[in-house]
Order: structure tokens, then sequence, then C-alpha cells
């Protein structure tokens, strides 16, 4: 079958391909894992996580909706640097990153199985990526020819998949980190970190049809090595966040082994 071919018959394969967008956020998911596999959490909560990031996106869209029709008459529409801005920090970013840590927050933070620093990345990566999962399927059924379904499964594949997944553990990390050391930003930090980040990924994307529009064609180009580089930024956060969790974990591991170790001698 030549390009033309392939190309006419896109709709046929709609559906497999949008499934295929699961295939990313899985692989990321058993990565994530593996960062934690000296003391790897139950499967069960972890499959908890999961769901709970991609049952979030239910109360996303409700309030991405609302806000989006109550407050965003007062600013310019997405088409503009305003409405570019809007979207991306607020209708996007806070909204998402809210759902996804809030479902985390409530019903596996409290678990005893939530005991080290290490477990803020795995709970919380996992549920974004539990969101990016959905969303995918979401973004990948909205193409409208073969060619744009492949487009978009490779860029979310290298670029919003692990967004997701890095701006929720990003928030994860730093609340385990408050809970257990007594120190550091917190959730509300955290969360703020993430925001941060999410809405800049976000406003680079959208920021390229303002762009385009008025003939800044140069910059609008640019916004795409603007989004690695804030999702390599992210990464780099949050692997050094990761290390130094690890770290204390092993030695609070080692700490309590050396104090049973002496209990019978006294």
């Amino acid at each position: 079958m030549n390009a033309a071919g392939i190309l006419a018959a896109g709709n046929e394969y709609t559906a497999q391909i949008a499934l295929s967008g699961a295939v990313p956020a899985l692989i990321a998911m058993a990565l994530v894992d593996r960062l934690d596999r000296k003391r790897p959490e139950p499967p069960g909560t972890r499959r908890l996580a999961a769901f709970l990031g991609m049952l979030s996106i239910i109360p996303a869209i409700i309030l991405e909706l609302y806000v989006g029709k109550s407050l965003g008459g007062s600013v310019e529409p997405q088409m503009t640097y305003q409405g570019s801005s809007f979207h991306a920090f607020v209708v996007a970013a806070a909204i998402e990153e809210f759902c996804k840590f809030g479902l985390v927050f409530l019903f596996i933070w409290r678990k005893p199985e939530f005991d080290e620093r290490m477990d803020g990345i795995v709970y919380f990566g996992r549920a974004g990526l539990g969101f990016a999962l959905v969303e995918n399927i979401g973004y990948l059924l909205m193409q409208q020819s073969l060619s744009g379904q492949l487009t978009t499964w490779i860029l979310r594949a290298v670029l919003a998949v692990p967004g997701h997944a890095i701006w929720s553990a990003i928030v994860g990390v730093y609340a385990s980190r408050r809970r257990f050391d007594k120190k550091g930003i917190g959730f509300i930090g955290g969360y703020l970190l993430a925001v941060s980040m999410h809405g800049l990924y976000d406003l680079c994307a959208f920021l390229q049809a303002p762009l385009t529009f008025e003939g800044h064609d140069t910059l609008s180009m640019l916004m795409m090595p603007a989004l690695v580089a804030i999702t390599v930024l992210g990464f780099l956060i949050l692997r050094h966040q990761a290390k130094e969790a690890l770290r204390l974990d092993d030695a609070d591991v080692a700490l309590n082994a050396a104090h049973a170790a002496r209990a019978p001698m006294q």
C-alpha cells in the first residue's frame, strides 16, 4: 500500500493505535518500579496508585471545563499569549497535578506500606503515569489521520508520558522528605514546583499557535526543543531527589538492622 493509501486507511486503525498509546505508560511504570527494586512496594498498592491516576482524569476534566467556562471568558482565547498562559498554568497544570496527588493522598498516603521516602516517587509517579495512559488514548482517538496518530504517539511517548510521571513524582518525593525528615518544601512546595514545570511545558506547546499566527515561525520552532529541555530538567531534579531518598532509606534500614542485632545482647 502506498503512502496515500495508508493515510486513507487511518480510520481503520484508529482504535488499535489509540489503545497502543497505553504502552509507553506501562513501560514507564515498570521503570519506576525498578527504582525501588531493593524493597519493592506491594503489587496491589502499586496497581491502586496507577488506577487512581487513571481515575483522576475524571475530576480533572470536570474542573478544567468548569474553570475554562467560568474564568476563561475573562482572558483572551488560547490563540493569544494571555490565553495560552492561563490554559497552561491554571486549566491544565494546576488542576491536573492537584487531582493526581489528591487521590493518592486520600487513599495511599496513610497506608502502612508507605514507609519510605522512595515510596513517594513510586506511588505518585505511577499515578502520573495512570493519568498519562488515559490521556494518551484520548489524544490518539481525536486524531483524524494515521500520520497524525503516529506523530502524536511518538511525541507523547518521549515527552508527555515522562512529563506526567516526573511532575507527579516531584510532589511525592518532596512530600515524603517532609514526612520522614521534617525538612524540605513538602506537599505545597512540591506541588507548586510541579505546577510551574508542568505549566511551563504546556505553555511552550500552546505558544506555537499564536507565534505562528503572528509570523514568528523561528520562535515557534524553538518551542519544541524547549519542551525537551523542560522535561530533561525535571528528570534531573527528580533523579537527584531519588538518589538522596534511596540513600536515606538505605541508611534507615541499616540503622534499624544494627539496633535489631544489638537488642538480644542487651
